[in-house]
């Protein structure tokens, strides 16, 4: 499984836009196969950060989810409405039982 992390800081009155495409992103996602989890949470000590949290079964359904046109599209999106460079992390894991 991958676990994907990103956020961005939407840029002074462009936090409504930022959700409303960011949801729309996230609910197109969890459509395309492959995507265990999908999810944006605006962070509580700084409302403008939104912060994403993916599940994916492996790279091939991670790497179809990026060539995806509206997730390109997304993507070009979200760097005109951040401050700064949006950040994406992907980390490979395993569940463990405990």
């Amino acid at each position: 499984m991958l676990i994907v992390t990103g956020s961005f800081v939407a840029k002074e009155g462009f936090l409504a836009e930022a959700l409303r495409i960011a949801t729309e992103h996230v609910h197109r996602s969890r459509l395309e196969p492959g995507c265990i989890s999908h999810a944006v949470h605006q962070d509580a000590e700084e409302p403008s950060r939104l912060f994403f949290f993916e599940q994916w079964a492996d790279r091939a359904a991670l790497l179809a989810h990026f060539a995806v046109p509206e997730s390109r599209a997304f993507a070009k999106a979200v760097a005109g409405l951040a401050v700064d460079a949006p950040s994406l992390s992907v980390f490979e894991a395993e569940p463990v039982k405990l």
